[in-house]
This record gives C-alpha cells, sequence and structure tokens, in this order.
C-alpha cells in the first residue's frame, strides 16, 4: 500500500519543493552543473571539489528529486522517519528566504530512479554543463515489464543532455548512451576508457596513466575510474580553472571502497552503498587486479532489477568466476538461486539468506589474514560493523540513521 501510495503522489510531491527551488535558484543564479548515470556520479563529484573545493557547493547526499530541491532549500532529514514531512512542508516556503550561498557554482549530483526522474530534474536545474558517466540497469524494477528497460533508462537520463546548455562531457564507450546525444543542442565532448594506458592497485593504493599522464591515489578505486578523471579534466579546462594532476585533495564518501582493519587481523573493504551488475563488475574486477593470498568476497543481492533480475545475477556468476577467489560468500534469495547455480566452480562457495547467517559464518571461519571485499544490498554494512576490530570505525560507515538501525536490529545485527 505505501509503495503504491508512494508511486502515485512521489512527483507531485516533489513538484511542490521543486516550486520553492526555482524560485530560490532564481535568487541564487549560480552555474549549475551536473552530473549524471547509473554509476559513478559520487566518485566523480569528489573528484571535482578536489579541484575546486570552496569555490563551489555540492549537493552531497542529495541526488534524486526530493534530494536536490531539499539541498537547494537547505532543508535537511535527519532520521529518515515519516515524522519528518510535516515539518519540512512547512519550511518550505520560508526557506526561499534563507541566506543565499555564496558560491555561484553548483555542482549537483542527479539520478534518473524512476520515469519521469530526468525530466523532472533537468527541468529545475537547467545546467550549464552535464557530465554523464554511463548507463546501466538500475532501479529496473520501476521502469516497468518490458523488453525495452534499457532504452528506457538511457532516456530519461537524456533529458540532461537535451536540456544543458552549453556542454556534454560523455562517456562515449556507452552506445545507448551516445545515441542519445542527438537530442543536444550544445558542444559534446567525449571521453573513453580506451585512453587508460595502465592501471595498477595494491591495498591504499591505486596508480593510472592516462594519455601520457600519472594519477595516483591513496584509495581503492576501480579502472573504470579513468573516464572520471578525464571527465573532471575536461571541466576544469571549460571552467578555465588550474588542473591539479596530484587530486591531493581528494577523498571518498562512506561505503565507497573504504577499508578497515577487521578482527583476526582481517582486512575490510566496504563498497556498501549500492549496488548493480556495473558497479559489482567494477568492484570485483578490482579486487581480481589486488594481489594477496587470502582474498574473500561476500557478495549479496542487487535489489530493485524487477524482471531483468535473474539475467542480472547470471552475469554476475560469469564475472565471479573469472578469479580465484578462497571464498566466495553470497547473500540474498537472488544471489543464491541465480547467479550461485552459474558458478563454473562451487566448491568454494556459501549461501546464506540473511546477514546474521553470513556474520555467524566469518566469525567462525576466518583464521586471520583475510582481505574481504562486502559488496551488495540486505545490510552488510551491519556484518562489516561487527567485525571492525576498532568499533569507532563505525561512524565511517554507511546508513547510520535511526531507521536503518532499526532495520538492522531486525536482522539480528
Amino acid at each position: 500500500m505505501f509503495q503504491k501510495f508512494k508511486k502515485v503522489f512521489y512527483f507531485p510531491m516533489a513538484a511542490y519543493f521543486a516550486f520553492f527551488a526555482a524560485v530560490r535558484l532564481k535568487f541564487w543564479k549560480p552555474r549549475i552543473i551536473v552530473i549524471t548515470g547509473s554509476s559513478g556520479k559520487t566518485t566523480l563529484l569528489h573528484l571535482i571539489e578536489s579541484q575546486i573545493g570552496q569555490q563551489a557547493k555540492y549537493s552531497h547526499h542529495a541526488n534524486s528529486s526530493f534530494g536536490i530541491p531539499f539541498d537547494i532549500l537547505d532543508l535537511h532529514r535527519k532520521d529518515l522517519t515519516l515524522w519528518e514531512w510535516p515539518i519540512l512542508f512547512l519550511q518550505a516556503p520560508f526557506a526561499i528566504f534563507k541566506t543565499l550561498p555564496k558560491e555561484k557554482l553548483y555542482i549537483v549530483e542527479a539520478d534518473c530512479d524512476r520515469p519521469g526522474e530526468g525530466k523532472f530534474l533537468s527541468k529545475l536545474l537547467k545546467p550549464e554543463v552535464t557530465l554523464w558517466t554511463n548507463v546501466s540497469r538500475t532501479h529496473s524494477a520501476n521502469f516497468g515489464q518490458s523488453k525495452l528497460i534499457d532504452e528506457k533508462i538511457v532516456y530519461e537520463f537524456g533529458y540532461f543532455a537535451e536540456k544543458t546548455k552549453n556542454l556534454v562531457i560523455v562517456n562515449s564507450d556507452f552506445m545507448l548512451l551516445v545515441n542519445e546525444l542527438k537530442r543536444a543542442k550544445c558542444e559534446i565532448e567525449n571521453v573513453s576508457i580506451r585512453s587508460l594506458e595502465s592501471y595498477e592497485i595494491s591495498l591504499g593504493k591505486t596508480h593510472y596513466r592516462i594519455e601520457n599522464e600519472n594519477y595516483s591515489f591513496n584509495y581503492l578505486l576501480p579502472m573504470e575510474v579513468a573516464t572520471s578523471i578525464l571527465m573532471c579534466k575536461k571541466l576544469i579546462g571549460y571552467l578555465d580553472m588550474k588542473f591539479d594532476e596530484s587530486f591531493s585533495n581528494f577523498s571518498l564518501p562512506n561505503g565507497r571502497s573504504s577499508f578497515f582493519r577487521g578482527v583476526k587481523n582481517t582486512t575490510l573493504i566496504d563498497s556498501t552503498y549500492n549496488a548493480n551488475l556495473d558497479s559489482m563488475k567494477a568492484m570485483i574486477n578490482m579486487f581480481g587486479n589486488i594481489k594477496a593470498q587470502k582474498k574473500w568476497v561476500v557478495l549479496a543481492d542487487m535489489i530493485e532489477q524487477g524482471e531483468v533480475e535473474e539475467e542480472e545475477h547470471v552475469k554476475l556468476a560469469k564475472i565471479i568466476s573469472q578469479y580465484d577467489f578462497e571464498k566466495i560468500v553470497l547473500m540474498g534469495p537472488r544471489i543464491t538461486k541465480y547467479t550461485f547455480e552459474n558458478l563454473q566452480d562451487k566448491t568454494n562457495v556459501m549461501c546464506f539468506l540473511n546477514p546474521k547467517e553470513v556474520l555467524d559464518y566469518l566469525e567462525t571461519n576466518i583464521t586471520g589474514e583475510e582481505i574481504i571485499l562486502f559488496k551488495g544490498a540486505r545490510f552488510l554494512e551491519g556484518v562489516i560493523e561487527n567485525l571492525l576490530k576498532n568499533k569507532s570505525d563505525t561512524q565511517y560507515l554507511v546508513r547510520r540513521e535511526k531507521v536503518w538501525e532499526i532495520r538492522r536490529k531486525k536482522f539480528g545485527l
């Protein structure tokens, strides 16, 4: 019942907040740069932030038809409960009179979780520049039962290109995406993974060589970030700013390749913020390139996939099978049903339905020195929390709000 109510009233309710956000934008008059795509948006935003710094305002933790208007209006949800909404409704009209941001650049991460979202947000934002990272099957369930899901998703993202005034910087490795660029009425610049000359990764260090330039990061980053580096560089050139090849101020938010010391001298790699096939593939390939003896992966369901969930989880099995991981721990009904059955070698695979079972298995079976990658849905961050050597590191995990704490407790975490 709640989901049906949400589906019917999602955009009418969002339009209420967007109306006041649009008024505030008219007073503020920032140059708006949109970062969009199915994955990689947040990493790209942080690459850009490391270059521009305090000269811009950034839509951290906000990328939806509600989140972006809230960010513009300087409204904040604290515990993600229903009781916040009446207060937010009352605050919205008065928020337009708050002190305007001093920054004249607004860097916005914008997603398309459902049909109509790209059209809705692009109309509000009317970006000067759009950076389009990629397109893949995220939130596919919201796009209905159709063989044209890929086309529907990419078309929704295409509204940002259509509404962009000056420049679209795009990852041309995705042909579906490229086909939508005919809707753009501005200049288009392409980037491609083909520009990557070398990629090296070890625990806590990633190095790229791209177009005869070297880039090093004290983070675990997948190969695909090479295209984001290029997009960032092109944007900085467009803005006529100095480009810092060292990315000395770069940092990543929680749940994106964070790594922690765990019990029994284990290393825990936390990539639990989200999961679709493209992000799963990027992280598994990244992990596969790290040289270590005892590599375990803990992978959970890719949710909101709709009618393509079987197809996506079968593809995941092929990706996993490319690597010789010491242990493969699968968790959730979808990954157990579809991925496990299609793995070439099942001798080192364990399957569970809930995160408490995964935690019990890990606590019993890790012997020490394992490097464990966590990726997928169903509260894997709760498993990591219980395996941390330093409990103070809990603050660096995702989903710290009260509503998520309550749900984790229901799973026994």
